[in-house]
């Protein structure tokens, strides 16, 4: 797709090359250029030279760089999700946004003229040249105004109102929507970057809004053409994420989360990665779009994510790892934990965005990711035992073959914790919240035994009322 490119010298005397990025891919060539711009007007590059034919051989170079930028652009904007809802605030401002383009248009043409009459004789010249008869009105050359429309081109203008009104008034008498699809298509691809379900009731919702401010245009185009005085709107930028349209995206709400104030760098990479993760099984949808079931469907694919994981999986995505894992149930899944963690990441970006005001005032919200947590030590599907062979790696390591002690391990604990789930089979929060009180001896087994129950007044829990119990030391 080509676009127009520029040669231009900055204050120095330099050659720069200058592209106009399209206005519906502002927001999109910002993100791929990654600059923290929140959007990109022009692309510029210094060409390094003063000499007008050397900068006109490396603008060559420069403008196939530009392009890639623009096609990567137009990718992103591709790879929009499907929606299949649309907010009445949204529908109210597209439709708007089409009766003021009519209108501007309007008076672009009646200030500038249409050029109508020097296309209808560059056709005539070609057709004398060819020998070919024809019985339309050629308008003279030095027939063009100094200002506004001639006079053909005025008889042109009312003859096609006179054509287009009635069609469109008996389109929105029927309610045909289809007689204004091609401006639908423009509106939503081209200006909002909105990729919506033609099969939605909001599409048809829509076009009816659409197809009103259309007529409603043609309507006020005819007063015009007839002297009235008919004011013409202002016409908003719209770019491909306007926040008075969609609300912000989950991406976008990171993006702010992350500027608010300074994060450790631990919690930045947790939180990166849930986005990232959200995003690579759901896209990168409008907060206002986050349903409970698209929660419930990350926690159901974050659960069948392997725990340990090497090869192919160490880069693979969250829909690829969840396939891995459904198709291998037996391989031990990340915890509970773990899940937990990750939802509340997303859970949380997600309320930063509503209480700062990233979500339109009139859409009614509610957090999707409530109660969505699993329970306290619930079990992730898909555990099992631990192998020979990756008993062998835990026990292989220098904490059991040199007497290594890490910090990180908390001294002994690294030691005993492997070993008394090994040989007791206990859960690990049962271990770790062990007392020496816990240890005693047992008259009816005849051995000491380990001693696992709750204990309210120091926080101990258990899963379930029936894991209090004794282990035989």
């Amino acid at each position: 797709m080509p676009f127009g490119m520029g040669l231009n010298k900055n204050r120095h005397g330099t050659y720069e090359a200058r592209k106009k990025v399209p206005q519906h891919l502002e927001d999109a060539v910002a993100r791929v250029l990654d600059k923290g711009k929140p959007k990109q007007v022009w692309l510029k590059r210094t060409l390094a030279t003063k000499d007008l034919a050397e900068a006109k051989r490396r603008v060559k170079a420069v403008q196939i760089e530009f392009d890639r930028i623009l096609e990567r652009a137009q990718e992103l904007l591709a790879e929009r999700p499907l929606r299949d809802t649309l907010s009445e605030a949204e529908i109210k401002l597209i439709a708007d946004w089409h009766y003021a383009e009519m209108l501007h248009i309007d008076d672009e043409e009646t200030r500038e003229g249409t050029g109508r009459d020097e296309a209808m004789r560059a056709i005539a010249k070609q057709l004398d040249e060819a020998g070919i008869e024809y019985d339309v009105p050629i308008p003279p050359s030095d027939h063009k105004p100094d200002y506004g429309l001639s006079d053909s081109e005025y008889r042109k203008r009312v003859a096609d109102l006179e054509f287009e009104m009635p069609i469109m008034q008996a389109a929105l008498a029927r309610g045909d929507i289809s007689k204004v699809d091609e401006h639908l298509d423009y509106l939503l691809n081209a200006q909002f970057g909105i990729n919506l379900d033609r099969r939605s009731e909001a599409y048809r919702r829509l076009g009816l809004a659409v197809l009103r401010k259309n007529v409603a245009a043609l309507e006020a185009i005819k007063r015009r053409a007839e002297g009235q005085p008919v004011e013409t709107p202002p016409l908003s930028t719209i770019t491909s994420s306007t926040p008075s349209t969609t609300g912000a995206t989950l991406t976008a709400a990171f993006e702010g989360w992350k500027r608010q104030r300074n994060r450790a760098p631990g919690t930045l990479a947790e939180y990166e990665r849930a986005i990232k993760m959200f995003t690579e099984l759901h896209g990168n949808l409008p907060l206002v779009q986050i349903k409970r079931s698209h929660a419930r469907q990350f926690r159901e694919a974050l659960q069948d994510v392997p725990g340990r994981r090497n090869g192919k999986l160490l880069n693979a995505s969250l829909p690829e790892l969840a396939e891995w894992g459904h198709e291998h149930p037996d391989v031990p899944k990340i915890t509970a934990g773990t899940v937990n963690k990750q939802l509340t990441a997303v859970q949380a970006i997600a309320n930063w965005a509503h209480d700062n005001g990233m979500i339109p005032d009139d859409v009614q919200w509610a957090d999707p990711f409530r109660r969505m947590r699993l329970g306290d030590d619930e079990v992730v599907r898909g555990g099992a035992p631990f192998e020979l062979s990756d008993l062998q790696v835990i026990f292989g390591t220098p904490i059991f073959t040199e007497g290594a002690r890490p910090t990180g391990g908390q001294g002994d604990a690294a030691f005993w914790l492997p070993l008394l789930a090994l040989f007791t089979g206990s859960r690990l929060n049962e271990l770790a919240s062990l007392k020496a009180s816990d240890i005693s001896h047992n008259e009816i087994i005849g051995s000491n035994c380990i001693f696992i129950r709750a204990e309210k007044r120091s926080g101990k829990r258990l899963k379930t009322e029936q894991s209090e119990r004794f282990v035989p030391g």
